[in-house]
């Protein structure tokens, strides 16, 4: 179940947020997540928030599903990004071997520690075996809340690379940075691209 606070958030300040994360074109690692699937394959955005991502994953071919936990954000997609976004939490997620492709962009970092190995067995789930899996997350450790109240879980590389391992998942590469987040602070994060072995 997603956090009640955190929606709080994202539905006060969903307009801030289109405007101040609403890039034009994919970055690196959405570039390098779509280099590895199979032209025109299927994608899920998982957390997309306002579809930004997914639109440009469907102007470059791929067919692409959004889904997000937050009502606000979903109306955003449609209006300024014309992408249908299903609402609805990472728990409700029951597809099967359906897509190529799954693209987590530091969204599962609001799932709580201990719910982060049901998520990964339902995104592998969801992934045809070969298909790629990319999340960002925030660095740290332990669970706590943000200026604005927005829950997050921190994880080590060490940490994220056992639970996707034990998910069934390969790290193919990983990527480290630190970046100002909608509250202002600047915090360290990874990204890392895997594909579903087993």
């Amino acid at each position: 179940m997603a956090d009640r606070e955190t929606l709080a958030v994202y539905a006060a300040r969903a307009a801030e947020y289109a405007k101040r994360f609403g890039q034009t074109k994919p970055d690196l690692h959405l570039l390098a997540f779509l280099d590895a699937l199979p032209e025109g394959g299927r994608v899920l955005d998982l957390g997309c928030g306002t579809g930004k991502s997914t639109a440009m994953m469907k102007a470059v071919g791929f067919e692409a599903d959004g889904m997000d936990a937050s009502p606000e954000m979903a109306a955003i997609a449609a209006e300024q990004n014309d992408v249908d976004v299903q609402v609805a939490a990472f728990d409700q997620l029951e597809a099967e071997e359906l897509y190529d492709g799954v693209y987590a962009n530091f969204s599962l970092l609001h799932a709580p520690k201990s719910e982060i190995s049901g998520h990964l067995l339902r995104i592998s789930r969801a992934l045809k075996t070969g298909g790629h899996f990319h999340i960002g997350l925030k660095t740290g450790k332990g669970e706590a809340r943000d200026k604005l109240g927005r829950f997050y879980a921190y994880y080590s590389d060490a940490e994220i690379t056992r639970l996707l391992n034990d998910a069934g998942f390969d790290v193919l590469h990983r990527s480290f940075g630190a970046e100002a987040g909608l509250d202002g602070t600047v915090a360290p994060w990874i990204v890392l691209l895997t594909r579903k072995v087993r």
